[in-house]
């Protein structure tokens, strides 16, 4: 049976699409491997009504109520690849089953890749953060870290968290990419820099208590953020032939549509740089709308 539209990734983007999509009566296939990007956090925040939620209740919640829309189906498991040798796309799973839609939402997200910092895994999604809109509020008034490793992130995550607490380090980890006038700003306002390499981060259960460096003391922290890089979760866009944007994400208009026609793309794996679940939630709900726009254009031009 070929469905109007495969969703590939059944985080908030990729569930909020299959509600539209699902309330717009059309015939929908969400694929949902269950190894979301967000897999070490322990609470989500900023989601009117979900504030605080776990992203494992997030994710049961938004089943059951996808579940409530017979022509959504759900499957757990895991798409390899996608090609279209026709009009119809071919989608097929780890398991060799195959699939054929119309259409495709991309709704992958992104792998998340960290400073070169010996256990800075163990602290990750508890003390150690990379949003500060997301977890800034539980970190207030705390002595932070920020470790980054690039100039972007270096000089503008500071700035940010500064909202939050006024105790902070930025710790480059060996790499010096702070010019003159990011030092000098950054000591106008108390913000020390350390350039040092970073030899390991101690603390217990996940919670930070000490940066050690490799040649100098070692620095009190209750916690911080992380300058992370990203790379697309899977390959799919780019075997396709979608565009991407200037940060590596698949470029798309207002609603969605991607470079190439009947591919639509929403969450992280087009916006990478606003990882929140409200922002991934509306950008599905966007593609979900332009696909069903489209279809109905479509219809009625024969």
């Amino acid at each position: 049976m070929i469905v109007d539209c495969a969703i590939i990734g059944g985080g908030p983007a990729g569930m909020n699409a299959a509600l539209v999509l699902g309330r717009a009566r059309r015939k929908v296939l969400l694929f949902d491997d269950n190894k979301p990007r967000n897999a070490v956090t322990q609470h989500s925040h900023g989601f009117i009504t979900r504030d605080g939620v776990s992203p494992s209740e997030f994710r049961a919640i938004g089943q059951q109520e996808i579940s409530k829309y017979p022509s959504v189906e759900m499957h757990s498991t895991r798409i390899k690849t996608v090609t279209k040798p026709g009009t119809i796309f071919e989608l097929v799973d780890d398991n060799g089953e195959r699939f054929e839609a119309a259409n495709i939402i991309l709704a992958t997200g992104f792998q998340e890749i960290l400073p070169s910092v010996e256990g800075i895994y163990d602290y990750y999604g508890k003390s150690l953060f990379n949003c500060p809109y997301c977890d800034g509020w539980e970190l207030r008034d705390k002595p932070l870290v920020v470790i980054a490793e690039n100039e972007m992130m270096a000089s503008h995550i500071p700035k940010v968290l500064y909202n939050w607490s006024r105790d902070l380090v930025v710790c480059t980890n060996g790499h010096r990419v702070l010019n003159e006038q990011h030092k000098t700003l950054f000591h106008k306002y108390g913000i020390r820099v350390v350039e040092d390499k970073i030899a390991s981060l101690a603390g217990k259960d996940g919670q930070l208590e000490r940066v050690l460096f490799e040649n100098q003391p070692d620095i009190k922290r209750s916690g911080g953020l992380v300058g992370i890089q990203w790379k697309q979760a899977t390959t799919i866009g780019q075997d396709l032939g979608c565009e991407v944007n200037t940060m590596g994400g698949i470029a798309i208009d207002d609603f969605g549509r991607t470079s190439i026609k009947g591919v639509y793309a929403a969450g992280d794996t087009s916006t990478i740089m606003h990882s929140q679940l409200i922002f991934a939630a509306a950008s599905g709900s966007k593609a979900a709308v332009g696909l069903n726009t489209d279809l109905i254009e479509s219809y009625f031009a024969q």
